[in-house]
């Protein structure tokens, strides 16, 4: 799967015609409505049957590699190219099978009820996991109850593991007090884990994800306690154990969202755990790239050192966020799907910018009321990115947040890049 990065004056037709494609194919693996429109900057993917390149005009070796999506050294391999500097225009290439990786897919969905089965549906051939987020602890270990069953009926019907989500917080409440309160009683623990037990027999879940944030430091302990308490008594009952963590860089790292999340000892309690790589651009702050690759790696040189890397499922965000500039303290942007922020993009005709050191898209426009925006979003080209350090890194897979949010470029080159692990 080619990446063509749409440049001034080029039309569909004339793409297609380029690779030898048919309009109708790029229109699909990109989620395209109307062929007439492109922007500059703009993203496609191109799906190819012929595995051969025919070198243009500024072409090089490591540009090609990096467009077809395999290594530098395989290409020069398989063309029995010895001086990567003498390929010339015309010259035909071909360009080696990747071998696809296996990989374990989660995804987390806020999309509850009935409107859950599409979704699912859409997604399902994709998957590992689905865990439908998320049952609200109480203070006396009580669950809050979610309408579940339509996601994880659909899930199963599409050969997907059900895992079910705990967390300790809300949109409006850290949850730090419920936490002190229900990891440092015993008989509230106990309490919790009967009724995760009930739930998951109940609704047939096959595994638990415990998402607890913005734990008090004096509280670390008590976190690993109940961690090693509750994959015992689950694993005894034959269910799995995953947890989400906060994105460290350091054991040392300070701050109420990561001192108690102890990287360490979730590696060892835990059967894996999802980093939660994500919302460096987050609502209440400036505009800036939501998961930029540079700060990823960060984590995850941390994350290799302490955690087994089989063990580890990067986050990735599949959602985009729309700031109005200038920005202003206290102002939230706006949460939209990648296919929202590129229908702004089209209505504007804003042209795509791409940050290389975040490995991030995005654009300005101006609405009609005169306000000016900035868009930081995801396409091919931050996929491929998130893709390529999950190769790197040698990671169990990915960890998606969240469904709900339409992005067709993504699916199709994850089933081009990766075999997902199916249970």
């Amino acid at each position: 799967m080619r990446i063509h990065t749409v440049q001034k004056g080029e039309a569909l037709w004339k793409i297609a015609d380029f690779y030898k494609t048919d309009i109708e194919d790029i229109m699909e693996a990109n989620g395209l409505v109307n062929p007439e429109i492109l922007l500059v900057g703009q993203p496609l993917l191109i799906p190819e049957d012929i595995r051969e390149h025919t070198v243009i005009s500024g072409d090089t070796i490591w540009k090609i590699a990096e467009s077809y999506g395999v290594p530098v050294q395989e290409l020069l391999w398989e063309n029995r190219i010895m001086t990567p500097d003498t390929i010339y225009p015309g010259l035909v290439l071909k360009i080696p099978e990747k071998e696809k990786p296996v990989i374990d897919v989660n995804a987390f969905t806020y999309i509850l009820g009935d409107d859950a089965i599409p979704v699912v549906q859409g997604a399902g051939d994709s998957l590992t996991y689905l865990s439908p987020f998320a049952y609200l602890i109480n203070e006396d270990g009580s669950l809050v109850e979610i309408d579940d069953e339509p996601a994880i009926g659909e899930a199963i019907a599409k050969g997907v593991v059900p895992m079910m989500s705990i967390v300790n917080f809300t949109r409006n409440v850290k949850g730090e007090n419920i936490a002190k309160i229900i990891l440092n009683n015993p008989e509230i623990v106990e309490t919790v884990q009967n009724n995760i037990l009930n739930t998951m027999r109940d609704k047939g879940y096959r595994g638990l994800n415990i998402d607890f944030e913005y734990v008090f430091p004096e509280d670390r302990e008590a976190y690993n306690r109940f961690l090693e308490s509750t994959v015992n008594k689950l694993h005894e009952e034959g269910y799995f154990v995953s947890t989400a963590l906060a994105p460290k860089t350091s054991a040392e790292q300070r701050g109420l969202l990561y001192e108690a999340h102890d990287y360490a000892e979730h590696g060892r309690l835990a059967d894996f755990v999802v980093l939660m790589t994500y919302e460096w651009g987050w609502r209440g702050g400036p505009p800036r790239a939501i998961s930029p690759i540079n700060e990823i790696e960060k984590v995850l040189d941390y994350a290799v050192t302490t955690i087994p890397r089989e063990k580890i499922l990067m986050g990735f965000q599949i959602y985009a966020r729309d700031w109005k500039l200038p920005f202003v303290q206290g102002q939230e942007a706006e949460t939209i799907s990648v296919e929202e922020a590129m229908n702004r993009a089209y209505r504007h005709m804003s042209e795509i910018k791409y940050d290389f050191v975040s490995q991030s898209p995005y654009f300005r426009y101006t609405d009609d009321e005169g306000n000016a925006h900035e868009v930081w979003f995801e396409d091919a080209r931050s996929a491929r990115a998130k893709f390529d350090v999950v190769k790197e890194y040698g990671l169990r897979g990915l960890s998606y947040w969240g469904l709900g949010y339409p992005f067709t470029q993504n699916w199709v080159l994850l089933d081009d890049t990766f075999d997902v692990r199916k249970l």
